[in-house]
């Protein structure tokens, strides 16, 4: 048995195939222990002779052709039943693995013993996903925030699928990736996820399927088997909550929330609210919305109790909330730059958005917030801290890579006047250029320096900068040279209009010539 099989839906590729299939065939696992796996799903424009032509270059390669079903689903379950390997992994015709991509992931999941086993992804539509923090050898829907991520671009152990007739849904079903993966991650014993190294790289696709888009009865029609779908493979309880909890407030709370609840009105508005209401009131447990953060959890009160105009009236509100970003002399220290950072929430005008402490100890929302909303009058927070979480990143604007600083931002609640307190996160963050890229050096080149928040279940992702008026000393730039043959400098500083955090790599001095 081989070790995996590569599976790659085509329709109509175009030039991709050619473009991404080094990508595929060139995997440093060896030729011998794998195969890529082409299943063309009734292309017309000539995808499938330079399929073969692929197949007729490398001897790990086959091509398994069918006639046009509209979807991948077709094309991903031929390919697992055909398929040859251990392990299977879906890939998109457009995309690409990296070299080592295939090897990692199959150490990873053969040491223990995964049914699921997946990559930190990145490309220019991809944000970065908390699910990469860091590797996590041993996981499931019990301890992982799995079900944030439900792309199908991972590996499966090939038995696991078939055992558990997990198959993805066939012909023209919108959510396909979503309903196979509410299938197979609830049955799931061990899923492994490869954070720290980037194994898969999404592309825009060559090209669209020419389908009319779905009327919202249709998706949340859809979206209603998904609900069901985890609850027939999952008991009621904590764990069933957490693993619907992600599309309640994805999915059931985006059109009731800005941008979309501003942009929509009328009979369209109304149409969208009543179908999310509806599917919230009859496919979600209450644990659900019960366990969501403050302000995602008023918002489902809201859409449960029928109050529209109170959603609009908070969405208003809510969209001039802003993150204030206050930022500590950024310095070098023993090789690596140090940021101190503070983050809080604040309205249009500069004001934090506040907590009231009752004379019982219990929080309640902002009043100012909340005053003349509809239906949120008095709403209490239970717990300040739900989803609360801030890292600051470096991203590689060439790439659209991310990377994690060292020390992740801890909230705490600070004092205001008139007995009111706020949510500040706060620490130094660390990045040390020579392991901060997965464990390795930073590339060479500018990096930029962002910051990922999410504060009482609002989140914000602005650029480090300094505020306005800042000393002319906080400006300056700061150098050093981190160890290394040869030692590499390193250059931090604040640039341009609006003085943002840059961090500059510069090429790896070359080798010293022996005969000089």
């Amino acid at each position: 048995m081989l070790k995996a099989s590569i599976v790659v839906p085509v329709f109509n590729a175009g030039a991709s195939i050619e473009r991404c299939a080094p990508s595929l065939t060139g995997q440093s696992i060896g030729a011998d222990a794998y195969e890529v796996l082409y299943v063309d799903d009734g292309s017309t424009d000539g995808s499938l002779s330079g399929l073969h032509r692929i197949a007729e270059r490398f001897a790990h390669v086959r091509v398994v052709a069918l006639g046009n079903s509209g979807r991948p689903g077709k094309a991903r379950n031929t390919g697992v039943r055909t398929a040859r390997g251990e392990y299977v992994h879906f890939v998109d015709q457009s995309d690409e693995l990296a070299p080592d991509a295939l090897e990692r992931l199959y150490r990873l999941a053969r040491r223990n013993s995964s049914d699921i086993a997946f990559g930190k992804a990145y490309g220019e539509s991809l944000g970065p996903a908390g699910a990469f923090r860091h590797t996590r050898e041993r996981c499931s829907v019990r301890d992982a925030e799995l079900f944030e991520t439900l792309t199908p671009y991972k590996m499966f152990r090939r038995a696991f699928l078939l055992d558990n007739g997990i198959e993805f849904p066939e012909g023209r079903v919108r959510l396909a990736d979503e309903l196979f993966l509410a299938r197979a991650y609830p049955l799931a014993r061990t899923v492994s996820v490869l954070g720290d190294h980037p194994a898969y790289h999404r592309r825009p696709a060559a090209r669209a399927r020419s389908t009319r888009p779905p009327g919202p009865e249709d998706y949340y029609r859809q979206l209603r088997a998904v609900v069901r779908a985890v609850k027939e493979r999952s008991e009621p309880g904590p764990v069933q909550d957490r693993m619907l909890r992600p599309a309640y407030r994805r999915e059931v709370l985006r059109p009731v929330t800005e941008p979309r609840v501003l942009q929509r009105g009328g009979r369209q508005l109304e149409r969208y609210f009543e179908l999310v209401r509806r599917l919230a009131l009859e496919e979600f447990p209450p644990g659900v919305a019960a366990g969501l953060p403050a302000l995602p959890g008023l918002r489902a009160h809201l859409l449960e109790t029928g109050r529209l105009d109170g959603l609009v009236e908070l969405a208003r509100r809510t969209a001039r909330i802003r993150v204030r970003v206050e930022t500590g002399a950024v310095r070098w220290r023993r090789g690596r730059l140090v940021v101190p950072v503070r983050v809080w929430l604040v309205h249009a005008g500069g004001r934090p958005v506040a907590l009231a402490r009752r004379a019982d100890g219990r929080l309640l929302l902002d009043p100012v917030l909340l005053d003349g909303v509809p239906g949120a009058r008095g709403w209490e927070v239970a717990d300040p801290f739900a989803d609360t979480h801030g890292e600051v990143l470096v991203k590689d604007p060439r790439t659209a890579q991310f990377w994690y600083a060292q020390n992740d931002l801890r909230p705490r609640l600070e004092p205001l006047r008139g007995g009111r307190c706020h949510v500040v996160l706060s620490a130094e963050a660390v990045v040390d250029p020579l392991t901060v890229a997965g464990g390795g050096a930073l590339p060479a080149g500018r990096h930029e320096m962002w910051m990922d928040v999410q504060l009482l279940g609002l989140g914000r992702r602005p650029r480090l900068a300094l505020p306005r008026g800042a000393a002319r000393s906080a400006r300056r730039a700061a150098r050093t040279t981190v160890p290394g043959r040869p030692p590499r400098g390193r250059l931090a500083g604040w640039h341009g209009a609006g003085a943002q955090l840059l961090l500059r790599a510069p090429e790896p001095a070359p080798p010293a010539d022996p005969l000089r």
